[in-house]
């Protein structure tokens, strides 16, 4: 088995400045380290558990195959903090019928987000 120290999902971004101003300003998302310089420098912005590098560039945008999910503590204020912030929200938070309460945003290339509320009667979280 292989001792997995840290990840970090990696995007690369059509325009890496536009997709910086999401996830640093629009998101908020906390900076764990910066490399580089120029239009294509490195950002890692820490990601809950995890890290999310945005760094290079590509050509074409991501697969729908890629999605992020990211857990918050009240996915109701989330939706009213990004969406003060021009966030485009594709589906404001319900409560699914597997109980967790989900909204969905995209990043500037589409990258589908799903923003989560655990509530706390939930599996995720109840430990009896």
């Amino acid at each position: 088995m292989v001792h997995v120290l840290s990840s970090r999902t990696l995007l690369r971004p059509t325009d890496p400045e536009r997709s910086r101003a999401f996830y640093g300003e629009a998101l908020g998302l906390a900076v764990y380290r910066e490399f580089g310089t120029g239009p294509e420098r490195g950002t890692v912005y820490f990601l809950g558990g995890g890290f999310l590098e945005v760094s290079g560039r590509s050509e074409t945008p991501h697969s729908p195959a890629l999605q992020l999910w990211l857990q918050v503590a009240d996915a109701a204020a989330a939706y009213d903090e990004l969406s003060g912030r021009g966030v485009e929200v594709l589906r404001p938070p319900i409560r699914e019928p597997w109980g967790l309460i989900e909204m969905w945003i995209a990043d500037p290339d589409g990258v589908r987000i799903a923003v989560v509320e655990v509530p706390a009667e939930h599996p995720l979280r109840y430990r009896p």
